[in-house]
């Protein structure tokens, strides 16, 4: 019922390839806009965005536009003729012109549970913050910020051992397979457009790097909730002297009355750190700058870490 859609997919990093694939596999995906290529790594090489990739793999024409304002993709539109545009993370906000372009308007792959968490960062504010569950909801777009109508949502739990990394990735399946759903429900004429409750409405901001300052003062849950929030990207960490070392994963340990900061024990499950509310993080995977990843207890045997020294 769909296979004859014309779909233009826009989107950017690897949460989006999973919607990307499902569309050329189930609609007429008649090209792909993403972001241009931009330096990655130390040494500032051009890479190419994920969504790119998996498109010229496929033979599917790519565009990256340096700007959408004043019209500048009407043009392009009007060579493919989209009767559906489907967005997930491109990371730009989409002109008037563009959301009213195709007869079916303009749908987004959203990470979260809307009205929850609207904005650029909804999977990592959610690990952030402790959430116990999220989802991903395939809404229809409008001039605001994540305020459109809600078409479908599906819900997934945070595990205890979730980084923001593992949700992304089991995420970017569950929404690949909502949005054909909802692509179906659309076409069909049953799809619901059910408006966003605003009173209970909240806010994902953009992640800042220095939100990942860890200070061993503060209480256990809230610095856990940092370090699986910001991993893999950009990382939490704690300043040694002129250098970071950054913090990837950590379990709750057991209560403590060590000073903050101080190591309570070390053993093969990692180093348990003591924080200022009475209780201990057990520190699973670091990496210390300019160095590889390893495991916590391999970094205190390497740096001859003892309980009640500080991190080092």
């Amino acid at each position: 019922m769909i296979k004859d859609l014309r779909v233009l997919f826009m989107g950017t990093p690897d949460f989006a390839v999973s919607s990307c694939k499902a569309l050329y596999e189930n609609t007429t995906l008649v090209g792909v806009v993403t972001q241009p290529d931009r330096p990655k790594g130390r040494g500032g090489k051009m890479a190419a965005p994920e969504v790119k990739i998996f498109a010229e793999s496929v033979g599917l024409p790519v565009y990256q536009p340096l700007s959408l304002r004043d019209g500048a993709f009407q043009s392009t539109l009007e060579l493919l003729q989209p009767e559906l545009i489907v967005v997930a993370a491109y990371g730009r906000i989409l002109p008037e012109y563009i959301l009213n372009f195709p007869r079916h308007g303009c749908i987004n792959v959203h990470g979260s549970l809307l009205p929850k968490y609207r904005g650029a960062a909804p999977i990592q504010r959610a690990v952030m913050n402790g959430d116990k569950q999220t989802g991903v909801t395939i809404m229809k777009m409008a001039q605001g910020m994540d305020t459109g109508d809600m078409i479908l949502q599906r819900s997934m739990d945070i595990l205890e051992t979730d980084t923001s990394g593992s949700i992304f990735d089991r995420m970017a399946g569950l929404g690949a397979e909502a949005l054909i759903e909802a692509i179906h429900r659309i076409v069909g004429g049953t799809a619901v457009y059910t408006p966003q409750c605003e009173e209970e409405a909240t806010y994902a901001p953009m992640i800042e790097k220095s939100e990942g300052v860890l200070d061993f003062s503060k209480p256990a849950a809230y610095l856990r909730g940092i370090i699986m929030g910001m991993s893999p990207s950009p990382g939490a960490f704690v300043e040694i002297g002129d250098q970071r070392l950054k913090i990837y994963e950590a379990l709750f340990g057991g209560d403590t009355n060590a000073p903050a900061g101080s190591i309570t024990k070390i053993s093969k499950e990692g180093i348990e750190i003591a924080c200022g509310d009475g209780k201990a993080l057990l520190l699973k995977i670091l990496q210390k700058q300019g160095k590889n990843r390893t495991d916590a207890y391999s970094y205190a045997c390497g740096t001859k870490l003892s309980v009640g020294d500080f991190l080092k």
